[in-house]
């Protein structure tokens, strides 16, 4: 597996674990606040300017935009369609124009670190998805949409 393939990978990880933080949310998730400030609708529009500045590092035009912040069905396919825009270009023939280890080390890292506080809000806020064996679970390289096969097997 190239180092190419290896971070196509990892966008397909935050994709799976991304989709099942996001995935059945109560409506009221998006608004939930520990007194921080940082609601799951702020930290999802970080995900996905997150997503959008590796792409223009991986393009060679390095450029941090934050989106305006929309709803959460509007943030939600955000999400999903700034990873397929991110590994469509991984897949490509396109040179990549920055340092891989970079991307994976800065937003995609940062990227997984975020999901990771959208499950742990998820259990706070009383609407708790449960852990899985991410070992054997079905991730596939290059699925990066929010169609997610179950779990293989739930703890």
């Amino acid at each position: 597996m190239s180092d190419r393939e290896l971070l196509r990978h990892a966008l397909a990880v935050l994709a799976y674990r991304g989709g099942k933080s996001l995935r059945g949310a109560k409506p009221e998730f998006a608004s939930y606040d520990t007194g921080s400030g940082h609601t799951p609708l702020l930290i999802l529009a970080h995900l996905g300017d997150l997503l959008d500045w590796a792409l223009t590092h991986a393009r060679g035009e390095p450029k941090w935009v934050s989106a305006p912040v929309a709803t959460w069905d509007e943030q939600v396919p955000r999400f999903f369609a700034s990873l397929a825009a991110l590994d469509a270009h991984l897949a490509s023939d396109a040179p990549l124009q920055c340092d891989i280890r970079r991307l994976l080390a800065g937003p995609i890292a940062d990227a997984l670190t975020h999901v990771g506080q959208l499950m742990m809000l998820r259990r706070m806020s009383g609407d708790p998805v449960y852990g899985e064996n991410y070992f054997v679970a079905e991730i596939t390289t290059g699925r990066v949409g929010p169609d997610q096969p179950p779990p293989v097997r739930s703890f």
